[in-house]
């Protein structure tokens, strides 16, 4: 599924990059929770599976010192180019090249939607090892389902999550959830609920 997922995003990065690289597009909620995440963290953060590095760039912009990882090589080009002088680094998020115990957060904006469900409790797993004590994960994904359901994404195959299990898969890691939201689509979007958890590493 990791090939088949870089292949997609190599595929359409161009056009990934023209549609999403202007937050200020993006949903007042969303970018409001980034803004209070961007608060909330102190130290380095990585931007895992950072796309074209929009939110990379935003959260610099907001005072953090960001950094941005994904799979998709294609991307990292788009995302260097854009924002030049910002790191971005080709790899996954299941094994984040930085020190343990050495980020203040991590953002994961819809990037494990497209991980099989059972690689998720290691990627989480990843954030706790990476994440100082203190530090923040804000994890984003679609709801939906009893247990996580495929559906067709625009991209590439990916999975809508019930907010509990990917809660319970948190604190499974050994990250504390301290805030939760759910927000209803837009008539734009698909017709999923978008979920956000923030989680805590005591």
């Amino acid at each position: 599924m990791i090939d088949e997922t870089r292949s997609a995003y190599d595929a359409i990065a161009p056009v990934y990059a023209e549609l999403f690289s202007d937050v200020r597009q993006h949903h007042a909620v969303d970018r409001a929770l980034i803004a209070a995440f961007a608060e909330t963290v102190d130290g380095r953060v990585a931007d895992a599976g950072c796309g074209p590095g929009h939110y990379t760039a935003h959260l610099r912009g907001l005072g953090v010192d960001a950094f941005g990882v994904d799979l998709s090589p294609e991307m990292i080009a788009h995302a260097r180019a854009a924002h030049p002088g910002v790191r971005f680094d080709e790899g996954t998020i299941a094994a984040l090249d930085v020190p343990s115990g050495s980020l203040g957060g991590v953002l994961a904006w819809y990037s494990t939607i497209h991980r099989d469900p059972d690689d998720v409790p290691a990627i989480l797993t990843e954030f706790h090892r990476v994440l100082r004590p203190g530090g923040h994960v804000l994890i984003g994904f679609f709801a939906g389902g009893d247990t996580p359901t495929p559906f067709d994404h625009k991209v590439t195959r990916a999975y809508r999550w019930p907010a509990d299990h990917m809660a319970a898969l948190v604190r499974d890691a050994g990250l504390e959830e301290t805030a939760r939201l759910t927000r209803r689509p837009t008539p734009d979007e698909r017709p999923f609920d978008h979920v956000r958890i923030l989680a805590r590493k005591a």
